[in-house]
C-alpha cells in the first residue's frame, strides 16, 4: 500500500517502506573512489569509479552521444515527441531502450535520456574496461553499480525536506537506477508541481522515464496518492518517493534513512 503524510519542519520521522531522495552531486559517498567529471557539450556526468578512468568514459560519452544525435538527425519527432513512438527495431541499443522505457512509462523518448546515458557509460565501463564498481550522476539521475550499500539523499528543492531523507539501496540489488524528476528544480520539463519525484528500477531508462511520468501526476489540487497510485501501474519499477513541500510519500522497495 502507497504511504504518504504531511511532516512539519523539524519533525522528520522516516517509516518502513516510505520515502526516498535524491541527491545533486553528493548523492553517494565514496571517498575511496576516483572522482572526476565528464563534460561533452549538453552532456555532463559526475562519475565515481573504482579506477581512473576518465579517458574511456569520454570515448563512451562522445560514443552514445553520435548515436543520440545521428538518429535524432533522421528522425526528429524522436527529441521533440511528448508521447511514446513506434519501436524501430533498426535503432541502435540505447535508443530501443528509450522507446520501450517510454512506451512503458506513457511519455516521449527523450523523458529517459540522461538515465540512458548514465547506464550506457556505466556498464560500458564496467564491461570494456575492467573496473567493478562505478557510479554515474548524471543531472540527478544516477546509475549505480557497487559491492556495498550506499545511501542517496534525495535533493527537493524549495521542499524543508530536501537532503533530509534519504534512500538505502542495498548491494545485492545493484545494477541500480535511482532517477528524480522535479518542477521546481532543473532544466527538465514536467507538468506536475512535485518538488521531487524518485523512481528506484533495475533500469536505469525505466527509472528516469517514471520519474517524469509520475512528476506530472502530482497536480496542484491532486493528493500524492495519485502518484502512487500511477506508479504501481508501470510494470519494472521498484519504488518511488514524491516529495511536495512538507509531504512525502512513497510506494514500494523502499528503505528510507534519516540524514538530519
Amino acid at each position: 500500500m502507497p504511504q504518504y503524510k504531511k511532516y512539519g519542519r523539524g519533525n522528520l520521522k522516516p517509516t518502513p517502506n516510505s520515502y526516498i531522495k535524491r541527491d545533486y552531486r553528493r548523492a553517494v559517498g565514496a571517498a575511496d573512489f576516483s572522482t572526476f567529471q565528464v563534460k561533452v557539450k549538453e552532456t555532463d556526468l559526475l562519475i565515481m569509479a573504482s579506477a581512473d578512468v576518465h579517458g574511456p568514459a569520454c570515448d563512451l560519452v562522445r560514443q552514445y552521444r553520435n548515436q543520440l544525435e545521428n538518429y535524432i538527425n533522421h528522425n526528429p519527432s524522436f527529441q521533440s515527441s511528448l508521447r511514446p513512438l513506434s519501436l524501430d527495431r533498426l535503432a541502435p541499443p540505447i535508443v530501443k531502450d528509450m522507446l520501450k522505457a517510454s512506451a512503458v512509462a506513457g511519455v516521449g523518448p527523450m523523458a529517459a535520456v540522461a538515465g540512458a546515458v548514465a547506464e550506457y557509460v556505466g556498464n560500458g565501463l564496467l564491461a570494456e574496461v575492467g573496473i567493478d564498481e562505478v557510479v554515474v550522476e548524471n543531472g540527478g539521475d544516477i546509475f549505480l553499480h557497487r559491492r556495498e550499500d550506499c545511501r542517496i539523499a534525495i535533493f527537493a528543492g524549495p521542499s524543508p525536506l530536501s537532503n533530509k531523507v534519504g534512500v538505502k539501496v542495498k548491494a545485492e540489488a545493484m545494477p541500480m537506477g535511482v532517477c528524480t524528476s522535479s518542477a521546481s528544480v532543473g532544466h527538465s520539463l514536467s507538468f506536475g508541481t512535485a518538488d521531487a519525484v524518485t523512481v528506484l528500477a533495475a533500469s536505469t531508462v525505466l527509472a528516469d522515464a517514471a520519474a517524469t511520468r509520475l512528476g506530472n501526476e502530482v497536480g496542484i489540487d491532486s493528493p500524492l496518492s495519485q502518484a502512487l497510485d500511477a506508479a504501481q501501474e508501470i510494470s519494472g519499477i521498484r519504488g518511488v518517493v514524491v516529495i511536495r513541500g512538507e509531504e512525502i510519500g512513497a510506494w514500494g522497495e523502499i528503505e528510507l534513512v534519516d540524514l538530519t
